[in-house]
């Protein structure tokens, strides 16, 4: 990373700049409000998993301001799977800056990513394995043994990939929603990126403001304009994915009463737009009882909502462990900040990919509930696939592979 850029905090360095000066090793994480750039690991936290989490990225980030640090920070990635160890570290330096990383898309800062031709493509499940993992799961519905289950897909391409040209293509058609590049590095092995551009934020805490934007119930859009429009209509309108939605409202909305007062869920949901896919969501507010509360805690609480899980909990892990054939690692967990107040934002991790020296693999899901059918779920997961796709160059070469 160049060394001018070096810093805690430079006014004048825009979020467009953090973006152009984003290197290998780098961890870049981008929300509508404002963008951060780390470089190097000057603290990393010791594997922990679930409900300890927290508490030892609170006592690392009171370490560090013992040690002279103004306002540390810390970034990274927590998995899907509660007893998996997250990769959170305090970088060596932090740059932010007001605003998105969003670049023009006719600056010579914004290459294209076009990736080589895979020399192989692996999808896990297949096809039909996922369409009958999709019917198995509703005949579970039906039976009362779920409520809903998210069920997701991997499609691992043996390629090269250029991670900075990547992320700035994620960024330039991301400003409204959470564009990260994690380094995951271990220091035995080479070079691995979670990079990805979500939706979706989990948890964002501002002192004592809470806030959620919890998304499910999608469909693919369409390039006719009358087509699209149809779809976001129908969307809204469809009883099956209102009721989908309302099981994730309600349950972010429950989690936070124990933490937290005046918790306000909107009566209706609302479309929210990519540029691959429609969603229902709704910002969920309140009001926190406790400071000491953090917001890295209260994501935990959260995590994993029915929209990456489904309900109940356990049931719809386990069905999940059964269905699926791959691990989901990163996918469908967390990846954000936190500072040494407890103030931070947690994205949920989607349309991402883990990109290693000669491969990525990409991940979706979709959420699976009674009135689910195996064909259009299948349908939905390819197109949040293509969010990664069109940004790596590759929507088209492997529209067969879908």
């Amino acid at each position: 990373m160049n060394d001018r850029l070096h810093g805690h905090y430079l006014s004048r360095t825009s979020a467009a700049d953090l973006c152009v000066h984003y290197e290998a090793g780098a961890t870049l994480f981008s929300s509508p409000g404002h963008t951060l750039l780390a470089s190097g690991k000057r603290s990393i936290l010791a594997p922990q998993s679930g409900a300890a989490l927290a508490d030892a990225a609170g006592a690392l980030l009171r370490a560090a301001r013992r040690d002279g640090e103004a306002l540390p920070v810390l970034i990274g990635a927590v998995p899907f799977l509660a007893d998996a160890p997250a990769h959170l570290f305090i970088p060596e330096h932090v740059m932010r800056a007001s605003g998105p990383a969003k670049l023009p898309a006719a600056t010579p800062q914004a290459p294209a990513a076009r990736a080589p031709f895979p020399r192989t493509i692996a999808a896990v499940p297949d096809q039909g394995q996922y369409r009958r993992a999709v019917a198995g799961a509703v005949e579970r519905i039906h039976a009362g043994q779920l409520d809903k289950v998210v069920l997701s897909r991997s499609l691992t391409l043996e390629t090269e990939i250029d991670v900075a040209a990547l992320l700035a293509r994620l960024g330039e058609r991301n400003a409204h929603g959470y564009t990260f590049a994690i380094d995951l590095t271990p220091d035995d092995d080479g070079r691995r990126t979670l990079i990805g551009a979500s939706p979706e934020l989990l948890l964002s805490r501002t002192g004592t403001r809470v806030r959620c934007h919890p998304l499910a119930g999608s469909i693919p859009r369409s390039a006719d304009p009358q087509e699209d429009q149809r779809r976001a209509q129908g969307l809204l309108e469809s009883q099956k994915d209102l009721h989908e939605h309302a099981l994730v409202a309600d349950m972010v909305a429950d989690s936070l009463r124990p933490y937290c007062h005046s918790v306000t869920v909107p009566a209706v949901p609302s479309l929210i737009a990519t540029p691959t896919m429609w969603h229902l969501g709704s910002e969920v507010t309140a009001q926190l009882n406790e400071p000491g509360m953090t917001s890295l805690a209260l994501a935990m609480a959260l995590h994993p909502t029915p929209a990456v899980c489904g309900h109940p909990a356990a049931d719809a892990r386990s069905f999940i462990n059964e269905a699926e054939g791959f691990e989901r690692g990163f996918f469908a967990g967390l990846v954000g900040w936190m500072d040494a107040n407890g103030d931070g934002e947690w994205a949920v991790t989607l349309r991402c990919a883990d990109v290693r020296a000669h491969s990525a693999t990409l991940y979706a899901g979709a959420g699976i509930v009674a009135g689910s059918d195996p064909e259009l779920e299948y349908l939905e997961t390819s197109g949040k696939l293509r969010t990664m796709l069109r940004a790596m160059g590759l929507e088209a070469v492997l529209e067969e592979a879908l």
